[in-house]
């Protein structure tokens, strides 16, 4: 059986442990997960009325990065840049280009692209995580972009730096964009990688605002669109139990939603009101 503490989100920066007092000064902390019944706690949330990104809260890159990264084993065509990260109009904008760069150990990279993370870069201190939970409810509102080749997610990995288990609370790829996809990725009992999804048509989630989430418990996982459950997952063995921080990224390229072609418009845009977090305090 499971403590409570099990459900404690933990944040573990040095320098901006979260503050309730913090939390009533936005419109974040007023409301409750979109559709779903219960008591909640909020623990973290960006609202990025702000200027600039806050980078108590934010990295700009996977925690490997170089001046810039990428995700090299799924074979994506982007190099992930600061500059490709803006806050306009009250959103998060990632944009998505056609540029040619130089990566790490001299990789040309054809497109730039953008990414943010509530982890940590490689050389800073391990408590110095930005935010990470166990379990919760983890919310996104945001207008995701179409075309062949890109990319849009919001999804979750370990704060150990491994791999797996990875919750994906939401990816589209922009050549099929009235399809919802919802995965999960684990280690069994060998420690061999088992990927599970499910791929629900819906509206076209590009032509406009959406919100997606996902209450990660102790005996399940279960993902919404607008408030509504579209899947859940419920083999309570392999249900997550460790740290875990957030990702949000736009992706270009890549072995899943292949490379862009003639029909793919650029610059291609992420925008995101908002990212809510929350534990609950009550069924």
């Amino acid at each position: 059986m499971l403590t409570q503490t099990f459900w404690t989100a933990t944040l573990l920066s040095l320098t901006n442990l979260f503050s309730p007092a913090h939390a009533e000064e936005s419109s974040g902390s007023n409301v409750t997960p979109l559709g779903m019944s219960g008591e909640f706690e909020i623990v973290f949330f960006d609202e990025f009325e702000e200027p600039t990104l806050d980078l108590s809260k934010w990295t700009t890159c996977y925690w490997w990065d170089r001046n810039g990264c990428t995700n090299l084993g799924n074979n994506e065509l982007q190099w992930y840049m600061p500059d490709n990260v803006r806050l306009e109009n009250g959103y998060l904008v990632f944009t998505a280009i056609p540029e040619d760069v130089i990566g790490w150990e001299g990789k040309p990279f054809s497109y730039t692209s953008g990414m943010v993370t509530t982890g940590r870069y490689y050389l800073e201190d391990p408590m110095q995580t930005r935010f990470e939970a166990i379990g919760g409810v983890f919310e996104m509102r945001a207008k995701l972009p179409s075309g062949q080749g890109l990319w849009p997610a919001f999804w979750l990995l370990p704060s150990s730096l491994e791999p797996k288990p990875e919750i994906d609370v939401v990816e589209v790829l922009g050549r099929r964009p009235e399809f919802l996809e919802m995965n999960f990725h684990y280690r069994d009992d060998d420690g061999e990688p088992k990927n599970i999804g499910h791929s629900v048509e819906t509206v076209d989630l590009t032509k406009g605002w959406h919100t997606y989430s996902v209450d990660w418990r102790s005996d399940k996982i279960v993902w919404y669109l607008d408030g509504v459950e579209m899947w859940r997952y419920s083999e309570a063995q392999r249900i997550p139990n460790e740290p875990m921080y957030l990702l949000l990224n736009l992706a270009v390229g890549g072995n899943w939603p292949g490379d862009p072609d003639e029909t793919t418009v650029f610059p291609a845009e992420m925008l995101i009101d908002y990212v809510r977090v929350w534990n609950r305090s009550s069924p």
